[in-house]
């Protein structure tokens, strides 16, 4: 059966995502496990939120709590739920105007996976092709025995032999010997994957994809064959159904993720993270981030113009912003926090959220403590908090569930509802295509800019950093700039040309 659309726009032009691990998001069943009924069953809360979309992190068998590593493109994991669940989530998100898009990991399977079960039995085997392999002695003289570690996988020597393996041949598994890479340059591999696409869009519904690893698919040295594999995907998934997102996983220098908006909708902007973290811990923007920005963005914008900045403060990867700026049990932290939510929510691009980042939820690597469960209220009450591993960083003691904030008008869940909604309202914000300005205003402790739609409607959004009011003089080019529209802390003023903005407050100005 074929979804239409529920959408007047293409996903992620407009609204704020949100990012979930179904193991920790909310168990429906009792088995301390989080699923995707538990998904369904809470889909009243992300509307209420104002989130147009989820994404989901891997959903099909896996034999890791992660599930990175596939089993069964056409599957559920039993422990999540079916696939009659799944249409049933997708039916009622679809109902509330939320989009869903699921990880799709097509760098690697597992070694569990029917095709590598097959390959490993030897180079005559018709799925051999579907990896990776090659000699030692051509390994050594190809001088690929050893890896650089990189941001994203710290696995030193990638080649491995298959358990039980008579032969000499080694696989290759840059994030470890339990994901063996597929094989893009094996056409009968390409189709298997392009048919796997297709299915889960037009037969189960879905509507995107983020795509784990892309940069990797082939290694740096031939990084050329990568965009042109995703440029062949992106035209696959918009045939199969139009309007359908993508974004990737590629974190590198923007003129080298540029060449993916070919082929994908979005790209993250990790380094964007690293800076919002930074400013917002300092109090004061020594990194110039819309100078930069600007500069990415032209970047981006030579090779598609319609590109979507991807942004977030933090994702199953990544140290939770909150541990980051230091918990949210002081009032301190908690402005800082509200302040990196500003910023997230009003620069240009489509923001996105991890799961318990609106409620502070803290955790430091390793992966697991990034992954813990979401808590809905105090332990004594919450029937659906998931029960697959002990929170060591979120915990009722250091994390007010969301039932208390919920009821309190200055918590940071009320503040991330208050402006992802006021955004979902105004025309300017919620155009996650809308471009950026610089402003002519340069005071220390603050970030301004403006944003501009391609219908020429702009606005400028002044942040500031710090713990005291700022006053600002406008240069003479903001002499359209008459009235404040929105602020995220009451008292600021605009009289004449000087505007004040409270601590840790961010003001909206048309």
């Amino acid at each position: 059966m074929n979804h239409t659309s529920f959408s007047t726009f293409p996903v992620g032009h407009t609204g704020v995502h949100y990012e979930i691990f179904v193991r920790s998001f909310a168990d429906s069943n009792g088995d301390g496990i989080g699923d995707l009924n538990g998904v369904t069953n809470n889909l009243d809360y992300l509307k209420e939120l104002g989130v147009s979309a989820i994404w989901l992190m891997p959903i099909s068998p896996s034999p890791t709590y992660h599930k990175y590593d596939v089993t069964d493109y056409y599957g559920i994991d039993p422990e999540y739920g079916t696939l009659a669940d799944f249409r049933r989530l997708i039916h009622e998100a679809h109902q509330r105007g939320i989009a869903i898009i699921i990880d799709l990991i097509l760098h690697h399977t597992s070694i569990q996976h029917p095709w590598f079960r097959e390959a490993a039995k030897g180079s005559d085997n018709p799925y051999w092709n579907y990896y990776k392999w090659l000699h030692p002695g051509e390994i050594k003289a190809r001088k690929l025995a050893t890896r650089d570690i990189t941001a994203d996988s710290g696995e030193r020597n990638p080649w491995h032999s298959p358990r039980g393996a008579t032969y000499p041949e080694q696989y290759y598994g840059m994030f470890w010997s339990g994901m063996p890479d597929l094989n893009f340059d094996h056409p009968p591999l390409r189709e298997e994957i392009f048919k796997i696409t297709r299915y889960w869009l037009t037969d189960i519904g879905v509507d995107g994809f983020r795509l784990d690893a892309a940069r990797h698919l082939y290694r740096e040295f031939e990084e050329p064959k990568n965009h042109e594999f995703w440029q062949q995907f992106g035209q696959v998934v918009e045939e199969a159904k139009p309007g359908a997102y993508t974004v990737g996983e590629v974190w590198t220098r923007p003129e080298h993720i540029a060449p993916y908006f070919r082929g994908l909708k979005a790209n993250f902007n990790f380094d964007l993270r690293l800076m919002i973290e930074e400013i917002v811990r300092r109090e004061d923007d020594t990194e110039d981030l819309v100078e930069f920005l600007d500069c990415v963005h032209g970047t981006f914008g030579n090779v598609n113009p319609q590109f979507i900045d991807a942004l977030i403060l933090s994702n199953h990867d990544q140290n939770r912003i909150g541990s980051l700026l230091k918990g949210n049990l002081n009032h301190q932290t908690l402005a800082r926090l509200k302040v990196a939510a500003n910023l997230l929510l009003t620069l240009p691009g489509l923001p996105y959220l991890y799961y318990g980042e609106e409620i502070g939820m803290l955790g430091l690597k390793p992966d697991e403590n990034l992954r813990e469960p979401f808590l809905w209220d105090i332990r004594a009450r919450d029937k659906q908090r998931t029960r697959w591993r002990r929170g060591k960083y979120s915990t009722s003691q250091t994390v007010r569930p969301l039932a208390e904030q919920q009821t309190d008008p200055n918590s940071l869940f009320s503040h991330y509802k208050r402006l992802i909604h006021y955004r979902n309202s105004h025309p300017v914000l919620n155009d996650n295509l809308s471009r950026l300005q610089q402003t002519g205003i340069r005071r220390k402790g603050t970030v301004s800019f403006i944003r501009q739609t391609t219908n020429g409607q702009r606005i400028l959004v002044l942040h500031n950093l710090t713990g005291k009011p700022i006053d600002v003089v406008f240069s003479p080019d903001e002499d359209w700039c008459r009235g404040i529209v929105f602020e995220t802390v009451p008292g600021s003023s605009l009289i004449d040309d000087r505007i004040t903005v409270p601590a840790y407050g961010c003001v909206v100005i048309e």
